[in-house]
């Protein structure tokens, strides 16, 4: 088991000057006009794809990383580019982790290569669990999957929202409820192919921010899928359903915690985009504060900006030292006994909105308009506060766990 270490080694180094020299050289310099335009940037999604950045076996290296921090490491530099732009980029491995973690060798086999398609031709692919009244309450999803057993097909039907790449993907793929009695246990996930009648992109939403990331409601109307799409198989989950329909008749709350479990472990990843965006406002900020002149001096001169920065700069470094705890313990399997997870998430997002702020406030006028990139950034950094669970589920996940209550 690899020990905790605040030094990156070689590798990482690499991989991290790499990813940097990415976003800078190509995420950076097209993020206005993706933002503008409001599109799927797919002529970056391309070329990151050519260098071998948007591909599974990219994002599985940094997974297996035995630290821990080869994920938050990559979401980080990549964020720091621009967030709308990195969360195209990385938006298909959602769906992806959802293959390598629920399916089959065989269904990994064939869907996977499908949501990344090639260098010449990429696709994306989507992660589809959210509803309209099903956000952070997960146990009040809708969206129904009946196995027709005479054709060997589910059938599912729902509306989906919040969803990245919801409607354009390649491939869906879709969190229905099976057994409605024992809450998220009765929920399995399913692929859908490309081209499946009755599945269909509802309202695109014009959004605040992270605006170059395609966000969409997915409609699913009778749409039949062969049995072999069900992730992992109906023999598996038959078992997993008698499983824990025998849990929750002995004690619900052993169901509901092992499903949170899931939550907190993917949180640091979130908590790192935000540290990425809210370092990338902080060195705008820092620039500026020495070139920028008033009264004769350097504005950073005066103790009113230096010590905004001061403090902007500890902060994003004690939210990256929790992230990278986080990460750590989750790789290393050590339980989250304090909410760990929640915790950098909450306290990384809620650092990425204040720092933009921040760096507004310390360019001025010049910081309100889109010829500077703080604004876009703080748009941007609104979203880290209310996706993966809003700080205030984070805050009550967190008082629980210390409480010894149950987290419903």
């Amino acid at each position: 088991m690899a020990e905790f270490t605040l030094e990156l080694n070689d590798d990482q180094k690499q991989v991290k000057e790499w990813l940097h020299g990415f976003a800078a050289d190509v995420i950076r310099p097209a993020a206005a006009e993706w933002d503008e335009r409001e599109e799927t940037p797919w002529p970056v999604i391309q070329e990151a794809a050519k260098v071998g950045i948007y591909s599974l076996d990219f994002y599985a290296q940094q997974f297996f990383d035995p630290t821990g921090l080869g994920i938050p490491m990559a979401m980080e530099e990549l964020f720091w580019g621009d967030a709308g732009i990195a969360l195209s980029i990385v938006g298909t491995g959602l769906a992806a982790v959802g293959v390598l973690a629920n399916g089959t060798e065989e269904q990994i086999g064939t869907w996977i290569p499908q949501m990344y398609g090639d260098a010449d031709d990429v696709k994306v692919a989507a992660f589809c669990s959210s509803e309209p009244d099903a956000g952070s309450d997960v146990a009040s999803m809708r969206t129904r999957a009946v196995y027709d057993e005479a054709k060997d097909e589910w059938v599912l039907n729902g509306t989906k929202t919040w969803a990245t790449n919801g409607g354009i993907a390649n491939v869906h793929v879709v969190v229905a409820v099976v057994d409605p009695g024992i809450g998220s246990k009765g929920h399995a996930s399913f692929i859908v192919p490309p081209d499946t009648p009755g599945l269909s992109q509802g309202q695109k939403f014009k959004k605040h921010g992270i605006r170059a990331s395609h966000t969409a409601e997915v409609v699913l109307e009778d749409v039949r899928v062969p049995g072999h799409c069900l992730l992992g198989g109906k023999e598996k989950l038959d078992e997993r359903l008698a499983r824990a329909r025998e849990r929750a008749r002995a004690g619900g709350e052993r169901v509901k915690n092992a499903a949170m479990a899931t939550f907190e472990a993917s949180r640091p990843a979130v908590g790192a985009m935000a540290v990425g965006t809210a370092r990338a406002a902080y060195e705008v900020a820092l620039d500026y504060a020495k070139t920028r002149s008033q009264f004769g001096r350097p504005i950073i001169d005066n103790q009113g900006i230096a010590f905004q920065l001061a403090d902007m700069r500890t902060r994003i470094d004690a939210a990256r030292l929790l992230v990278w705890r986080a990460s750590w313990m989750a790789t290393t399997g050590k339980p989250f006994t304090s909410a760990e997870g929640s915790m950098s998430k909450l306290y990384a997002s809620e650092t990425a909105r204040d720092v933009t702020a921040q760096a507004i406030q310390i360019l001025g006028g010049n910081g309100f308009t889109r010829e500077y990139p703080v604004e876009r950034m703080h748009r941007d950094a609104a979203i880290y506060t209310i996706f993966e669970g809003t700080s205030e589920i984070q805050r009550l996940v967190i008082a629980r766990t210390l409480s010894g209550m149950p987290i419903r």
